[in-house]
């Protein structure tokens, strides 16, 4: 399942409809990956908010492509991930790392603005 990804001002917002394949990760990463640079974009918010369940191929992908799109100059922010999800991902030790993450878009797109603002 494709996911759609809408370009609002500087920034992409990759709303997560439903479950994803590892095939359908790995599309997302792709996409945004290219996109970032199309755009010339300052900024990606990931939404997981419908995700009930991320593994660990899901956790390691996420990762990566906020590692991807950060060469390109693009920074990332992870939104929504449910509480039983990041009880879940703790228990099961899975971390993103140094990944920004925030409760929901607006306050994603604060902290996108809030390093913008820092890095002029």
């Amino acid at each position: 399942m494709r996911v759609p990804i809408l370009k609002q001002g500087h920034y992409l917002i990759a709303s997560i409809q439903s479950a994803l394949t590892d095939a359908d990760l790995l599309q997302l990463r792709d996409e945004l990956a290219e996109m970032a640079g199309r755009h010339r974009s300052r900024g990606i918010i990931i939404d997981v908010t419908v995700l009930d369940v991320m593994d660990s191929f899901a956790v390691r992908t996420l990762r990566s492509i906020v590692h991807i799109v950060r060469l390109r100059g693009t920074s990332t922010v992870i939104v929504g991930i449910q509480p039983d999800v990041a009880f879940a991902m703790v228990q099961l030790g899975l971390t993103l790392g140094s990944v920004e993450t925030a409760l929901d878009l607006e306050e994603g797109l604060a902290l996108l603005e809030l390093g913008r603002e820092s890095r002029e």
